[in-house]
């Protein structure tokens, strides 16, 4: 069993960010030398990653070729035209291959456990489950012809698979050397320079500016110093006309963003400089929060349902890059028009927009914000909560439920009990809490990312998700006292406590962030 995408370099980071960008990195050469396009057959149909695929696959003696993009991606767009447009790759696939597409944000399951080989993400399986080959971004015909035909050539798995250790760590609490070696990762892994993480990419990672903060708190003034300069950094990943922030820079600075603004990294904003603006008294920090909540209540929240959207695209056309449209003034823009907005309903994202709202309303005091909040609560508990206090991901899902639905609408519920005092939030955060003990838990230890969805390729306990389930789940512990909230956080953390795990990274703040608040409950 593996746990998250296998690394092809231990001093990558998160997997929530560096690998979506690798579309852009990997593409440049291979679509320099893309040959001629030949003139398209039929369309691929795309199937569900499903028990009726891989069924057909083990029929059919034929592998599972999946697909997974993301309605934002730029390079998403390309390879669907220029690579599955082609009439060789077509004929190979059909020939050898069930051709199955996912969505980023429709499958959280399949996002988190690829989300280093995207986007777009190609995987390829057996009929029986097994990963067989991973391949990150843009792939051009003649390469994707290569590929496939490897595959059937010799479909004997790369070795690069990672997997869970056979046992976990039996206590929450990462030994003392971890701990150790993770501040240490987390000093080695930061820009001096430009701020940031030392990487070719920049983006706000918000776990390392939240453990500077706390070592700020405590006097660190060399934190307090990597807080200052990463913060005024990350400020130029804000859209300066429409609000919102980007998703990263490329070329290692922070003046070459890439234009999709995705409901994650809005979420990371909100937070970091909502926490900078109550700790710090800087009113710029708040200022920064507020274009991003700005952006949100504008372009990404229907006056009809009172619920959040989920991503902007990069492109004003799919397919053709828009730089020179994002360099135009608010008005001029409009002119031409608005990158499509991807107006799905999901729980998990409405989760995210409600607890940074809230945190902006906690650093603020401005109601509005707490009232958009509010409003999409009322959409998700009316519209995708399940009986027994968990939260389905759409209005019919694809598989299900997630874990990460529950998880974040149960952030929410409990930032809004912080804000408002009103009890309601904290007993559906409670109840929340008890759903996801009932669906989720890995008898190793983590929580899985997703019930059994009846196909070879069984639900993983993701490392993002079990950081964030275990630190909210300390949170409704220090409020409730239920040694229930405890009980299940101590079983997240045992996959947090697992030193392969830890410090698989090139930095891990999240984990030091839990470990700390698991201290501070029990000592």
């Amino acid at each position: 069993m593996t746990i998250f995408p296998p690394l092809k370099n231990i001093l990558q980071t998160h997997l929530w960010f560096l690998l979506l960008i690798s579309c852009f990195v990997l593409s440049q050469p291979l679509l320099a030398e893309s040959p001629k396009q030949t003139k398209p057959t039929k369309p691929i149909k795309w199937q569900q990653f499903d028990a009726k695929s891989f069924n057909q696959a083990s029929k059919e003696n034929k592998y599972i070729l999946l697909d997974l993009v993301a309605v934002w991606c730029h390079w998403c767009h390309v390879m669907e035209e220029k690579t599955y447009g082609d009439s060789n790759v077509q004929k190979l696939i059909s020939k050898h291959f069930v051709p199955v597409q996912a969505d980023h944000d429709l499958r959280p399951d399949l996002a988190e456990r690829y989300r280093e080989w995207g986007w777009p993400a190609t995987i390829i399986l057996t009929a029986d489950g097994t990963e067989v080959v991973k391949r990150a971004g843009f792939i051009n015909p003649q390469n994707m012809l290569k590929l496939l035909q490897a595959v059937v050539d010799d479909p004997s798995p790369e070795t690069t698979t990672l997997s869970l250790p056979k046992s976990l760590s039996t206590t929450p609490l990462l030994s003392n050397a971890g701990i150790n070696a993770l501040e240490q990762n987390h000093l080695d892994a930061y820009d001096y320079k430009k701020g940031g993480l030392k990487l070719g990419q920049k983006f706000l990672d918000a776990e390392s500016v939240e453990w500077d903060l706390r070592l700020a708190k405590k006097g660190d003034q060399t934190a307090t110093k990597r807080v200052l300069q990463t913060l005024k950094a990350a400020t130029k990943l804000i859209d300066p006309e429409f609000g919102g922030a980007y998703q990263y820079s490329t070329y290692g600075d922070w003046k070459h963003p890439h234009y999709e603004k995705i409901m994650l990294t809005q979420h990371k904003y909100l937070r970091t400089y909502s926490q900078a603006c109550m700790q710090l008294k800087k009113d710029e920090y708040c200022q920064a929060a507020k274009q991003v909540a700005d952006y949100l209540l504008t372009f990404l929240f229907s006056k009809k349902t009172g619920a959040f959207y989920t991503s902007q695209d990069a492109d004003l056309k799919q397919g053709k890059k828009a730089h020179d449209y994002f360099l135009l003034k608010r008005k001029q823009r409009f002119t031409l028009g608005v990158p499509r907005i991807d107006t799905h309903h999901y729980a998990s994202h409405n989760g995210r927009a409600i607890e940074g709202l809230a945190m902006l309303y906690q650093a603020t005091h401005e109601k509005r914000y707490l009232d958009a909040a509010q409003k999409a609560t009322q959409w998700a508990i009316k519209n995708r909560r399940y009986y027994g206090g968990g939260f389905r991901h759409s209005a019919l899902d694809a598989a299900g439920p997630y874990l990460a639905d529950s998880l974040y609408m149960g952030k929410a519920f409990l930032k809004l009990y912080e804000v408002t005092k009103d009890k309601k939030y904290l007993q559906l955060s409670t109840k929340t809490a008890q759903f996801i003990a009932n669906q989720f838990k890995n008898p190793q230890g983590g929580l899985l990312s997703a019930v059994d969805n009846n196909t070879p390729a069984k639900p993983l306990p993701q490392l993002d998700q079990n950081i964030d389930a275990a630190r909210f789940l300390l949170n409704l512990y220090r409020l409730t006292s239920n040694k229930a909230h405890k009980d299940l956080a101590e079983h997240a953390m045992k996959l947090l406590a697992t030193e392969k795990i830890a410090t698989l990274r090139l930095t891990e703040a999240g984990i030091l962030l839990a470990m700390g608040e698991y201290r501070g409950l029990v000592n």
